[in-house]
């Protein structure tokens, strides 16, 4: 089964989140800020990184950038999902190494694709 870690600190959306890939099949896993995300990962395979830009503490911004510089999970696909959505945001995620984006709220759809598109 395919192991999908959600960084995320609002339990309402975390608990959306859950339900949803519970629904479609994965494994999940849940971290509330980016501290406990990065212990997580060193200690667990994860195919796939669901990552709130806006955490307390470490913002996923700096979760991202530790992940991409660590040769053990720089190939882990990270998609942002996040409330900021506004023009140029998708862009500047994808730029900064996300794999692709997610705003909220969530369009089940979307989201269903980018899982199947992007887990490995």
């Amino acid at each position: 089964m395919k192991s999908i870690l959600v960084v995320e600190d609002n339990s309402v959306i975390m608990e959306l989140v859950k339900t949803l890939l519970v629904s479609f099949g994965y494994e999940f896993r849940g971290a509330e800020d980016g501290f406990e995300a990065i212990k997580l990962i060193e200690k667990s395979d994860f195919n796939l990184i669901l990552l709130d830009i806006q955490l307390p503490g470490l913002d996923g911004l700096e979760v991202l950038k530790i992940l991409k510089e660590n040769p053990e999970t720089r190939q882990i696909p990270v998609i942002a999902l996040t409330a900021h959505a506004m023009r140029g945001d998708e862009e500047k995620f994808l730029k900064a190494g996300c794999s692709g984006y997610v705003s909220k709220p969530i369009d089940i759809q979307r989201f269903k694709f980018l899982i199947e598109q992007f887990i490995i």
